[in-house]
């Protein structure tokens, strides 16, 4: 079955940065778009990023444009999101997500950006 298994969040100062990763199973992970979406506390879940199925195409919300990376490497089934000069307001669950007709989340890894 499909698996989406997030790792990479923690605890991090304003300014700093830090790599999520996405190791996805269960499905051909190479014909597929792949996303990342964040959820903060009272908030709805927001799309943070989205990548094409062979990395020729990404694209990003305006606020975090310029700052956070999505990339992917298909030999390793596997979504990267770089995040630099992160802020508090990046504080948030992020969900990485299978973009297909019957899409599929992970479970989540949790980011707080607190000094």
């Amino acid at each position: 079955q499909v698996q989406l298994v997030e790792s990479g969040g923690g605890l991090v100062q304003p300014g700093g940065s830090l790599r999520l990763s996405c190791a996805a199973s269960g499905f051909t992970f190479s014909n597929y778009r792949m996303s990342w979406y964040r959820q903060a506390p009272g908030k709805e879940r927001e799309l943070v990023a989205t990548i094409s199925s062979n990395s020729d195409f990404t694209n990003y919300a305006a606020s975090v444009k310029g700052r956070f990376t999505i990339s992917r490497d298909n030999a390793k089934n596997t979504v990267y999101l770089q995040m630099n000069s992160l802020r508090p307001e990046d504080t948030a669950v992020y969900y990485c997500y299978k973009v297909s007709k019957d899409g599929y989340w992970g479970q989540g890894t949790q980011v707080t950006v607190s000094s």
